[in-house]
């Protein structure tokens, strides 16, 4: 891998949002780009593997497979890669599929969600970003919504 300037971490890099985010990234030549993703099957994992595969051509990309939910690895993750900037995109998609298997959302969506961003605090990460998803607004019939 060529060092650069910048560190830049993309959780959930397998998925729709994540991969085009690590593919708009790496043109800027000024990043390193490190993907992680637990590669669950709620999706089809050949596609994410597919997108991987994709990724994993620039030589800038580095992947790796953790559970955002384990708290050791994610520690030892960031502590290993020193990220500038985080953008955090992973969690357990699927409303109908929470209602059903609330404790995997809890594990991802919570716990993972507080690992990414207790890690990120520990080293000091200079910028965070975290993206959500509409469903958490429900069936508002409202326009505009307000955070």
């Amino acid at each position: 891998m060529i060092k650069k300037n910048k560190n830049i971490l993309v959780t959930g890099c397998a998925g729709f949002i994540g991969f085009h985010t690590c593919l708009s990234l790496l043109k800027n030549k000024h990043f390193n780009v490190f993907g992680i993703d637990n590669l669950n099957e709620y999706y089809d994992k050949q596609l994410k593997l597919d997108r991987l595969k994709i990724l994993k051509n620039d030589k800038s990309f580095v992947f790796n497979k953790i559970d955002i939910s384990n708290r050791k690895n994610v520690i030892k993750n960031f502590r290993k890669n020193k990220y500038d900037y985080v953008v955090h995109l992973a969690a357990q998609a699927g409303v109908r599929y929470s209602i059903e298997n609330p404790e995997i959302y809890v594990k991802s969506n919570q716990i993972g969600f507080f690992n990414i961003l207790d890690s990120s605090r520990l080293i000091s990460v200079k910028h965070f970003l975290y993206a959500s998803s509409s469903s958490v607004y429900g069936t508002s019939t409202k326009h505009i919504q307000s955070e």
